[in-house]
């Protein structure tokens, strides 16, 4: 199956960027945001995006990995890499790389309505426009529309990023 490349590293890290001004601009009067990535390539964006806004912030920023079951996320309890009393009244933005299904995104936000949050907001770098589950995303690298059959995949490779279509 061929691969056409959507976005390239310089492309995506446009989107890191202003996705990091938007966060930044939306939460200015906060002390700490905390940005929790969707384990394995959404914590990877997450990281990307942590170290953009702490580069034009001075919020304190804390990165976490939410670890899931993607395929059977009501079989595995979901967790976090950090204290979940962290979340205590903070802002928290949650990070996939693709919104494929809706799935990933929509079981993490139910796991993290679980603490006492002050707000929450998600991002990805590509929404496909196809979504089985009823989520948004407050935060978009690339809207893209798509079939069933098409698959987006971001791949993370020394120190580059490139997102592609199959």
């Amino acid at each position: 199956m061929s691969k056409t490349l959507i976005l390239n590293n310089k492309q995506i890290y446009q989107k890191i960027n202003r996705i990091s001004y938007q966060i930044f601009e939306d939460n200015y009067t906060e002390k700490e945001i905390i940005i929790v990535g969707i384990e394995k390539k959404g914590y990877l964006f997450a990281s990307k995006i942590s170290v953009q806004l702490k580069k034009i912030s001075k919020i304190k920023i804390t990165l976490a990995k939410l670890i899931i079951n993607k395929t059977d996320p009501l079989d595995n309890r979901a967790n976090v890499d950090i204290s979940t009393e962290e979340f205590n009244n903070k802002v928290i933005i949650l990070v996939d790389d693709v919104l494929n299904s809706g799935k990933a995104l929509i079981y993490g936000v139910k796991y993290l309505l679980d603490f006492p949050i002050k707000k929450m907001s998600t991002v990805v770098l590509v929404d496909r426009n196809y979504k089985k589950f009823p989520i948004g995303t407050h935060y978009v690298g690339l809207s893209l529309s798509t079939t069933l059959q098409n698959h987006i995949s971001v791949e993370f490779s020394d120190g580059n990023i490139s997102a592609f279509l199959s």
